[in-house]
């Protein structure tokens, strides 16, 4: 850096820290009316809501949660896990979200990693806890979740965890709303959470109070002040991504800040969110194409109206075929990128006055890349040797980036840290190119490309062209050792019902388009296999490695 003229500070002048205490004290401001809705059982309003955050943060600092502790939720997503979101930060915790879908030696893990000194625990995930509990290292104290407070007048907590402190909603309602938050420096740990990779551990990604702060501020920016979509304070907001996941992409943050109206669908089934969908009138969604792909083929959503619906798709490539099958039901679908380092947002989908004008087919073609660089982020692709390729559209190598709101490395994990970070560069292990106008295509992820007789081929090409053969509902495409070739390509398809022709119509259309010069003639899948159901990661992306282990 230069050395440059730094302002003068008088000495009683206040400088005010980027604090997720400072995010919740917007919500009182504009318009405190409107409603945080879960399932159909419990609603509060942005006044209420801050009470119960305030008496949360007293529930812990009276248990013993000092600055610094770590605080774990394993819950569905609700109205409580946004209130941890707050409550938790505001008085110098830190926030761990427990990815509850994780194998319970992960699970027990990243309690463990993380030092979590408390839980709150849904007590649908109280057998997980009993199968690990003799093994937890740090944990003191439980509090637990219950969905049946809000039904069973009799309710009482039942449980063997040693340190339950007692139910969530009777500890809250027992404790004072009246509490100053603390400040302190910006850089303070705010939330932690595990990601797993292909080997090894989970590790852990934290972020401080300021990332988050100015991670919520580019989401504004990009989502309401650039018109991504359009995101405005009118919409109502209903994550289904899990709120274990990368803060639910940092949407709740956002959609509190503006005062959205909130609806939290607990655990996922798909009648529960269509009736939430059509009864709390939702408006915008985020998911992978898993869960949007689950809902779009249900028999009810033909039976009902969806057009004002709007959904980001990340986590995973929005293919074609899923993009037409939503368009059918005239939801506005858009897809976005990032990774659970970046907190996550990177890149999404914005079409300009011109793009706007174009016909509804170069429109699609544009809707399914993976975005435009988002503002504040810095993105460029690199070759093996980290030598920076030409945006031209062309060229592909790995795509590399900077910004505010990425993490700074992994929790208690220097050696992967640097690798994470080499050369001052946060590598995402994707295969990129980035065109003139700072339009993003993720080729496929450094591990899933297939190179075959010294040329790579991208899985999620092949994908996407499969997936818009009349009768698929889902497919995977993956490599596999060749003795000729070195890797080969194998395409896994789960059909919507017959599968009578069904491969033989998928090899026409390919053949049609190697025909054309449209793709190379080894992109041609050697095998294509039918199987019930693709599997996925505890994150709702196609579990590529299980799919290779399988079937080599």
């Amino acid at each position: 850096m230069i050395k440059t003229r730094l302002i003068p500070r008088t000495e009683t002048a206040n400088e005010q820290q980027l604090l997720i205490k400072n995010l919740l004290a917007q919500t009182l401001r504009y318009n405190p009316q409107r409603k945080i809705i879960y399932r159909d059982l419990f609603s509060m309003d942005y006044f209420e809501f801050n009470r119960r955050v305030r008496k949360l943060s007293n529930l812990l600092l009276d248990n013993g949660v000092k600055p610094g502790d770590t605080v774990a939720v394993m819950d569905w997503d609700s109205h409580r896990y946004l209130e941890a979101y707050f409550a938790i930060p505001s008085i110098g915790a830190v926030l761990h979200t427990v990815n509850v879908r994780l194998a319970p030696s992960q699970v027990l893990y990243t309690i463990n990693h993380a030092e979590d000194k408390l839980i709150l625990v849904h007590e649908d995930f109280l057998p997980l806890l009993y199968s690990i509990q003799s093994q937890i290292t740090t944990v003191e104290n439980y509090i637990i979740i219950s969905d049946k407070i809000y039904t069973d007048n009799d309710y009482s907590t039942n449980t063997t965890l040693r340190g339950t402190l007692g139910e969530y909603e009777t500890l809250l309602n027992s404790h004072s709303d009246q509490i100053t938050f603390p400040d302190f420096d910006e850089d303070t740990m705010a939330t932690i959470f595990y990601t797993t990779g292909t080997t090894g551990d989970p590790k852990g990604v934290y972020f401080s109070h300021r990332q988050l702060f100015l991670h919520t501020t580019a989401l504004i920016t990009y989502f309401c002040g650039y018109q991504v979509l359009p995101f405005t304070h009118e919409d109502v907001y209903m994550p289904l991504t899990p709120m274990f996941h990368v803060h639910a992409w940092g949407f709740p943050f956002a959609a509190t800040v503006l005062n959205n109206t909130q609806v939290y669908p607990g655990k996922y089934e798909p009648e529960v969110l269509l009736k939430l969908l059509v009864s709390q009138n939702v408006t915008l969604s985020h998911c992978v194409p898993t869960i949007l792909n689950m809902l779009v083929s249900s028999p009810v959503s033909k039976l009902i109206d969806l057009s004002k619906w709007k959904v980001i798709i990340g986590g995973a490539a929005l293919t074609r075929g899923l993009a037409q099958a939503s368009a059918a039901l005239n939801i506005q679908v858009t897809q976005g990128y990032g990774m659970s380092e970046t907190a996550p947002v990177l890149a999404v989908v914005h079409l300009s006055e011109e793009d706007k004008k174009l016909p509804e087919e170069e429109i699609l073609n544009l809707k399914i890349k993976t975005g435009k660089v988002s503002p504040f982020v810095e993105l460029r692709i690199v070759d093996d040797h980290d030598n920076f390729l030409p945006h031209d559209g062309k060229a592909a190598g790995e795509l590399v980036a900077r910004g505010f709101s990425l993490t700074q490395g992994y929790f208690k994990n220097p050696v992967a840290s640097e690798i994470l970070w080499k050369n001052g560069w946060l590598h995402t292990g994707d295969v990129a190119s980035i065109n003139e106008k700072d339009f993003v295509s993720i080729r496929d992820r450094t591990k899933d490309v297939i190179k075959t007789g010294g040329e790579w081929i991208s899985s999620l090409d092949i994908e996407n062209l499969i997936s818009q053969t009349e009768g698929v509902a889902e497919t995977a495409v993956i490599g596999l050792p060749d003795a000729t070739w070195g890797e080969r390509p194998h395409a896994l398809v789960v059909a919507k019902d017959s599968t009578k022709d069904l491969e033989a119509r998928i090899r026409n259309r390919l053949q049609c388009l190697i025909d054309a010069g449209d793709i190379n003639k080894w992109s041609m899948p050697d095998t294509i296999s039918f199987i019930q159901e693709i599997p996925k990661t505890s994150v709702g992306k196609i579990d590529k490695k299980k799919l290779r282990a399988e079937r080599s």
